[in-house]
Formats: C-alpha cells, sequence, structure tokens
C-alpha cells in the first residue's frame, strides 16, 4: 500500500511540472508573438531602430476617417528611416470627411518625403482624391480611376409603409430638421438643401483636383462628370502621370535622390494594445474555417458591413453588379 501510495504522489507532483511547463510554454509563445508583431507593424516598444527603408502604406477598401491609418501615415512621417513613400491605393471610394482627413495626412507627409501613389485595381471618388494627395500618380494599363464628384443617397419606403399600414408620426422644431427622411416623400426645399451641400462640396472637390493635378479648372470639369477611366484613358487626361506598377512608382523616387537599393516595407497596421493579438489571432483562425477573409477590413468587406457604417456626404464609385464584368 506504501508503494503505491508513493507512487500516487509521484504521478502528482510529475503533472504538476507538466502543468507548469505547459503553462510556461505557453506564455513565452505569446510574448514571442506580441514582440514579433511589433517588430513587423513597426516601432513597437521592442522594435529595434529600422534602417533605412522605402514605406508602403496600402490604403484599401471603402474609405472612412481611419484614425489607425492617420497614426500610421503620422509614424511614417517622423520615422528617420523612412527615405520615401509608396502608397498604394485600391479604393471605390467612401466618405468625403474620410477621404479629406487622409488627403491631407498624405499632403503633410510628401511635404517631408517624396511620395508616390501606385493604383492597384480602382482609385475613384474619394479613392482618386487620395491617390492626388502624392507627387506622383502611377497606374496600371487597365486600372479604373476617376469619378470625381460627390453623392448622397437614401431610400424612399413611403409606398411600403403604405403597403403595410404604417404611419409616421414626428414633432419637430422646424420643416427641414431631420430631412430629407426615407419615411417621407422629399420636398423641393428638403432637395434644394441637399443640392447645395453636394454642389458645395463637389466645387471643393474640383479645386482640390485642380491644385494638385496639372490641369485647369475648365479641363477638371470636364472630367468631372462621374465619368471613370482605365488607367490608359486616365494618363491621356493628366489625372495620372504614368503606366506600370510598384517598379515604375520606385524608379519615380529614384529620380527624386531616394536610395534605388533601399528595401521596400510595408509599414502594416497596429494592434491596439499587445493583448488583443491572441483574440485577434482566434479571430482570424475562426474566419479561415468560415471560409472568409482574415483581414479585418477585407472581413467586413465580405460580410457586407461597412457599407452599413457609412454615413454623410459620399465620395464613392459603386456600381449594382459591385464592379463585374458581364
Amino acid at each position: 500500500m506504501a508503494t503505491r501510495a508513493d507512487d500516487l504522489i509521484d504521478r502528482r507532483r510529475l503533472r504538476r511540472k507538466l502543468t507548469f511547463w505547459r503553462v510556461a510554454a505557453v506564455v513565452v509563445l505569446v510574448i514571442a508573438l506580441v514582440v514579433g508583431s511589433s517588430a513587423l507593424m513597426g516601432d513597437g516598444p521592442w522594435t529595434p531602430a529600422s534602417g533605412a527603408h522605402v514605406a508602403r502604406i496600402s490604403v484599401e477598401g471603402t474609405i472612412v476617417e481611419d484614425e489607425e491609418l492617420l497614426e500610421r501615415i503620422e509614424r511614417v512621417r517622423k520615422s528617420d528611416a523612412v527615405k520615401g513613400v509608396i502608397l498604394t491605393v485600391d479604393s471605390p471610394g467612401g466618405t468625403t470627411v474620410g477621404g479629406e482627413a487622409i488627403f491631407e495626412a498624405v499632403r503633410a507627409l510628401a511635404e517631408e518625403k517624396p511620395v508616390v501613389a501606385q493604383v492597384g485595381t480602382l482609385a475613384a471618388s474619394a479613392g482618386y482624391m487620395i491617390a492626388s494627395a502624392a507627387d506622383h500618380i502611377v497606374a496600371r494599363q487597365s486600372s479604373i480611376v476617376g469619378s470625381i464628384g460627390v453623392l448622397v443617397q437614401f431610400p424612399d419606403v413611403t409606398g411600403l409603409m403604405d403597403k403595410i399600414g404604417v404611419e409616421l408620426v414626428e414633432i419637430k422644431s422646424s420643416p427641414l430638421k431631420a430631412e430629407p427622411s426615407p419615411f417621407n416623400e422629399t420636398t423641393p426645399a428638403e432637395r434644394a438643401m441637399m443640392r447645395a451641400m453636394i454642389l458645395d462640396s463637389y466645387d471643393w472637390f474640383v479645386d482640390l483636383v485642380t491644385d494638385r493635378r496639372p490641369l485647369s479648372r475648365d479641363e477638371v470639369l470636364a472630367l468631372a462628370d462621374g465619368s471613370i477611366f482605365t488607367g490608359r484613358q486616365a494618363a491621356e487626361r493628366r489625372l495620372v502621370d504614368a503606366l506600370g506598377g510598384e517598379k515604375t512608382a520606385r524608379a519615380w523616387l529614384t529620380e527624386q535622390g531616394v536610395d534605388a537599393d533601399l528595401k521596400v516595407v510595408e509599414w502594416k497596421p497596429r494592434d491596439r494594445g499587445g493583448v488583443t493579438l491572441v483574440p485577434g489571432f482566434l479571430a482570424a483562425a475562426a474566419a479561415r474555417l468560415l471560409g472568409l477573409p482574415q483581414d479585418g477590413p477585407q472581413l467586413l468587406r465580405a460580410l457586407g458591413a461597412e457599407r452599413i457604417f457609412l454615413d454623410g456626404l459620399l465620395s464613392v464609385w459603386q456600381p449594382e453588379n459591385g464592379g463585374e464584368i458581364d
């Protein structure tokens, strides 16, 4: 009996030791992941000073006032290691305010470092606004560029309300308060109010493009009817400066005095708070199991969620069939 008792005690001791080392191994792994992610995302608490390089900043998906992206652009501006910037743009547009905020951040960056925009599949509306903040724009021959303009969209559900027998009762201080509304037919005064807002933002957008491109205001107005262009057409109309990809963008930076041998480093979004790395990893794993994109913005697009959160004036090109060619 004593031998069996000793065996049980030894097994329990061994089990406790195994548990300790398993926990220790998990803690070490988590710390390694946090340190590794900080190193990849730039100037984290454990990140060594990076050598001289060209920074790549990606602007993708629907444009909103993205605080993380604005902070990333500012960190690139302040980094002595960054000698030039490639701004990759692949966006149909988004909110006008979001485009304005990112445009101003890129302009501040371009005041201190050479910045070239490289258009991917699409740089339309607010996406083109952001690309125009760069000192040079490169697009693929088949890229989609343009759609200079502003719009406001809202549904009219009055017919549906009549069919299901729902009546809206509202008490407000003045006729234009909270108008236009999907629950009322728009009046001439409401449409005039919205049109004045849209035209004011449109004039601002046209002036912005006129200031940034080698075009007169009349030439910009001729292009600013909402039309989109291929990269080749955009180059002919001087909406972009050159045709090509990152190699072409990199060559322009070399012309501006940036060492051709410098490595291009992607400045990726930071993971907030460090400890969120593990939940983020788990979320990515769950998305992978469900066959969904693991990247946050791509996951939102896959779920159609990003459209829900758009508000205010929009500068966006979004065809009904999602941009697919029949």
